[in-house]
């Protein structure tokens, strides 16, 4: 048999299809894991091929509006307060203060600009001021994201009403594996806030973590469990877990960056209709990664020097790189108040979870 029969026959035992699917089983994701790394690359940039133009990748600008103080234990978390990271609490940033940030990132290239507040859960008192920031947000002709923690489903109406596109809600990892990351909270809780997200036709940006000491049966687990809900994530943020001193997981082994790349070519694979993010972590990867990531099927970054709280590879760095690769910015469709959709273009230069 030559390879082009032998590899149609393992992709067919594998289960790959350029269709979305919502009935992965866990053998079936471990053996895309295991495929060799050739024939894993070639499946993922055939299905986003089918989906997605193979040169763009949209620009997203990350803006931590409320740092610190979060009451959480998540193990990779330098926001959390029963952590010594150097990150202090400060309270919700003014609006004009946001919205001159989202100006600037949309000056520098950005067409989603995202919102992040280190809190456990969204407060009713909150709300009207969140929704002020996603109605100016959206006034710019940018997309809006915020994540905001555990949300009640009146408030995802609320933040409905006011124009909210996305909710970023990540489950971290596998359910397996979420007790050793985090206790305060439940994978339930998150599953429900994204029920409540999903309710009120918002669409959901969630993802996970990689490099927390997981195994691999945990990144395919996680990515079962977003592949197999109802609706698959409109984005899937990939983060590669950044160590800051002060929280339990720093020190941990680093994952094989040529893993990391695996967990990217399965997500788009499982999910090939998703916005697959190359997220955290973008700032310690050689130029040779990304490059496999986007040929794995990434086609989102967050760009600006600065996630939530950590680095994030400069403008100038990404520039360089799209112009080497031959990547340009993607345009995107917001939808007006009139119910239309009107393009908005972006030139480049520059959705992460709350993790960074």
């Amino acid at each position: 048999m030559n390879g082009t029969g032998s590899l149609a026959g393992t992709i067919a035992t594998a289960g790959i299809s350029a269709e979305p699917r919502h009935d992965w089983t866990l053998a079936e994701v471990e053996a895309l894991f295991s495929l060799p790394f050739n024939d894993l690359i070639f499946q993922a940039q055939t299905i986003h091929r089918a989906h997605f133009s193979p040169n763009e990748v949209q620009l997203a600008t990350l803006l931590s509006i409320k740092t610190g103080g979060c009451p959480e234990d998540c193990a990779y978390c330098p926001q959390a307060a029963r952590y010594s990271t150097g990150v202090e609490a400060e309270k919700l940033m003014a609006l004009d203060a946001v919205l001159a940030e989202a100006q600037k990132a949309k000056a520098a290239g950005a067409s989603r600009y995202c919102m992040g507040a280190a809190w456990r859960e969204l407060k009713d008192r909150d709300v009207d001021q969140i929704a002020a920031m996603i109605k100016g947000v959206r006034a710019l002709g940018m997309e809006s994201c915020v994540t905001l923690g555990m949300l009640t489903g009146d408030q995802a109406k609320r933040l409905k009403e006011a124009g909210l596109d996305y909710y970023n809600h990540n489950i971290d990892t596998s359910p397996e594996h979420y007790g050793e990351i985090i206790t305060t909270r439940h994978m339930e809780d998150r599953l429900e806030t994204l029920g409540h997200v999903r309710d009120a036709g918002i669409k959901v940006c969630c993802g996970g973590i990689v490099g927390m000491g997981e195994q691999q049966r945990d990144r395919a687990g996680m990515l079962v469990t977003l592949a197999n809900m109802p609706t698959h994530p409109e984005s899937v943020p990939i983060n590669m877990l950044v160590q800051v001193p002060g929280t339990p997981l720093h020190g941990s082994d680093k994952l094989d960056p040529l893993e990391f790349v695996r967990t990217i070519a399965v997500a788009r694979i499982l999910m090939p209709k998703s916005m697959v993010r190359l997220s955290a972590g973008r700032e310690t990867m050689s130029d040779e990664i990304q490059a496999l990531a986007f040929l794995a099927g990434a086609n989102s970054i967050f760009v600006g020097t600065k996630l939530l709280t950590t680095a994030n590879p400069t403008q100038d760095r990404d520039a360089q790189l799209f112009a080497r690769l031959g990547l340009t910015a993607m345009e995107v469709e917001i939808e007006a108040e009139d119910g239309h959709d009107h393009g908005h273009g972006c030139g480049h230069g520059g959705d992460h979870a709350c993790h960074a």
